[in-house]
């Protein structure tokens, strides 16, 4: 099974959203079928099969995580985002202002998924292959 470190040499490689597909890749390499990001500290549980699964740690300071889910902006800077215009820090934080809890990325669907603060899906979109 897969470990936190064998997980960060993979996203060491991640410099922004562009790099994303290649990381996905790696992933899978190691038997990652999915995972959770938490906006408001950075923490990742990562799941594999026979529900292995492992936690990292918190990666930066608390980040305010808005009640109400604004769509149409966190899609302006998700697309800035992908097309590598900002970093990770500042695209966690666009999504804290927009109210983005948390993105669970489906490895077997290759899809993203961002849900608010109670559990709604905000935005699905399909990983490039």
């Amino acid at each position: 099974m897969f470990t936190i470190e064998q997980i960060k040499e993979a996203h060491a490689k991640v410099k922004s959203g562009a790099d994303f597909p290649n990381y996905i890749q790696d992933l899978i390499i190691l038997g990652v079928k999915g995972y959770d990001t938490f906006v408001n500290d950075g923490h990742v549980e990562y799941y594999g099969v026979n529900n292995y699964s492992v936690i990292s740690e918190e990666k930066y300071p608390e980040i305010k995580v808005e009640d109400v889910a604004n769509k149409e902006r966190f899609i302006e800077f998700l697309v800035a985002h992908q097309d590598g215009q900002t970093d990770y820090i500042t695209f966690c934080n666009h999504s804290g202002q927009c109210g983005i809890a948390k993105w669970r990325v489906d490895i077997m669907e290759m899809t993203c998924t961002y849900f608010d603060k109670s559990g709604n899906e905000i935005l699905i979109e399909k990983i490039p292959g």
